[in-house]
């Protein structure tokens, strides 16, 4: 008896209320799609920080030093240079890598290429040469 009840009493205070309901529901619902695009970046950064320090982890074992302080210091501005070093070899070895695997898709590509070019050409000199200002009215 009371889930009727305070049905009832909800649906008496949304006729009664119906801009403010809708305020805020809509307040709801972008505070929940904010909370969800929140907790999808941070899965996501964590999860791709967690694969750095794993393939870090693997490649160079950590070096064990009795002073702990200088070591921890040290430990944190290389890892972070290190990841910026990484991120720019990333960077650089896309910039060299040659997209085309074969030589027909580099001649296609130069083919396409070339015919964007002359249909440019031809646009442009295919566009009359008016002096002057240009109006959209039709009747000087």
């Amino acid at each position: 008896m009371a889930l009727i009840t305070s049905m009832l009493t909800a649906y008496t205070y949304i006729t009664e209320h119906p801009e403010g309901c809708a305020l805020y529901f809509m307040c709801g619902v972008c505070a929940g799609l904010f909370l969800t695009l929140f907790a999808l970046v941070v899965q996501i950064s964590c999860r791709t920080d967690c694969k750095r320090r794993h393939s870090v982890a693997k490649k160079r074992p950590r070096p064990t030093d009795s002073d702990s302080d200088t070591s921890d210091s040290d430990s944190d501005w290389d890892s972070s240079s290190d990841i910026s070093a990484r991120r720019h070899r990333r960077f650089e070895r896309t910039l060299n890598t040659n997209i085309f695997t074969s030589a027909e898709e580099l001649e296609r590509a130069q083919r396409l290429e070339e015919r964007e070019r002359i249909i440019r050409e031809i646009w442009m000199n295919g566009q009359p040469d008016v002096p002057g200002t240009r109006s959209l009215n039709r009747y000087y």
